[in-house]
């Protein structure tokens, strides 16, 4: 394994931090103040503050940092963005800034490698301008969703177009008011082959029938501006062109999406794992109970020593991932991104679970503990949960011994 960074990464590196540390983290306060604190969505509106540090991101060359083909992005690979996506962590705001937030950022990569000219064109080339923003659209609430051959919703090609029926939440994204279009999965044949069933469609968010019915709330935060909707999709047509690659090609597109995504969840879980155990330590350090620092009372020793250790092998585990990424691709590396996918998110939970206690009464109110613990716990779901990845890993070592 090589987990050395080329000389463009360490660059790429020291500007991404210097600019979160006196750029982003600081303006973090105007961000929530410019937000519009409404539970309806509609209502929503994106705080100034982020097209202007958007701007400045890109002004200095700091944009699209994700894409690893420099016609599009910066030209990194997975193991050089990697330590980049966990410096992004660090800032709940942070990774927009560069245009590297999630959904878009995988549904840029399904658009680079499989969309058409056209879809490129459209969706693609203002998605990378930061000029509109995407969703997702994939699990369903009446079936587990982890097996995603049990999705029930469709579209079907009819003709020239396709007609897409079903109901769908946990769309990330679908809330903000600069969301365009969704990408949607769902069956077109469902005669076919187990994984040849499926597939992937790009829906405008302004087509007739397409309705979002709520944003999902996350421990009652519903995620404003971008939000995680419930959408009912009733009789959508869209022309044939909108399907990405083509009919039945839907788990094929998800697999190619999914393992440098989770990469990027991971290494930004890692980030925040850093920011919850810097506020731990400050208060062990700052805080006194019983005439000592509370780093000097009970286990808390322990706890962060704990922490540290857990961070830099979740570190370790994920830029292993990045690296068999890189070199043997994601079927050659299922058992490091399954890995990672459990371990990341359950660290962060770790860490941000101790950084609240530390804290007592101020930690449970404490806004921004409070956001990393519901990232943290909605990680160990989204992308599949805990037992799914696990499931995997168990399977492939066990299949050394038959």
């Amino acid at each position: 394994m090589d987990f050395e960074h080329s000389e463009r990464a360490r660059l790429v590196m020291d500007q991404v931090e210097r600019f979160v540390h006196e750029r982003v983290v600081p303006n973090e306060e105007t961000y929530q103040g410019q937000l519009a604190h409404s539970d309806d969505w509609r209502q929503w509106r994106i705080p100034p503050i982020v097209e202007e540090l958007k701007a400045e991101a890109r002004e200095l060359g700091l944009w699209n940092l994700f894409l690893p083909d420099d016609k599009y992005g910066a030209g990194l690979d997975n193991r050089d963005y990697a330590p980049i996506a966990e410096i992004t962590g660090r800032s709940f705001l942070a990774p927009e800034v560069f245009n590297c937030s999630a959904p878009d950022t995988g549904n840029a990569e399904v658009l680079v490698k499989y969309g058409s000219e056209e879809q490129q064109q459209r969706w693609l080339a203002p998605l990378l301008a930061g000029e509109i923003r995407s969703g997702f659209a994939m699990t369903e609430p009446g079936v587990a969703s982890s097996d995603a051959t049990n999705m029930q919703a469709t579209c079907k090609v009819v003709g020239d177009e396709v007609v897409i029926n079903g109901l769908k939440w946990w769309t990330s994204g679908a809330g903000d008011p600069r969301c365009r279009f969704l990408i949607f999965m769902g069956v077109t044949d469902a005669q076919a082959a187990r994984h040849e069933r499926h597939s992937m469609v790009i829906v405008p968010m302004d087509s007739p029938g397409l309705k979002v019915l709520r944003m999902v709330p996350i421990f009652g935060h519903l995620g404003e501006p971008h939000g995680h909707a419930e959408i009912l999709f009733e009789d959508v047509r869209v022309p044939a062109a909108n399907l990405v690659a083509g009919p039945g090609r839907g788990f094929e597109i998800a697999q190619g999406r999914l393992g440098p995504g989770r990469i990027h969840h991971c290494m930004r879980a890692v980030g925040a794992a850093e920011r919850a155990l810097e506020r731990l330590c400050q208060r062990a350090v700052g805080r006194i109970a019983f005439g000592k620092p509370l780093a000097n009372l009970g286990g808390n020793r322990d706890i962060i020593a704990e922490c540290r250790m857990a961070i830099d092998q979740a570190r370790l585990l994920t830029l292993k991932a990045a690296w068999a990424l890189d070199t043997v691709g994601t079927f050659g590396a299922l058992v490091d991104i399954s890995a990672i996918k459990v371990v990341a998110p359950n660290v962060l939970q770790q860490v941000v679970d101790a950084a609240i206690q530390i804290h007592g009464g101020e930690g449970m109110a404490d806004a921004e503990l409070s956001f990393l613990m519901g990232m943290a716990r909605a990680l160990r779901l989204a992308d599949g949960p805990d037992e799914v990845h696990r499931g995997m890993v168990a399977r492939l070592e066990l299949q050394k011994y038959r």
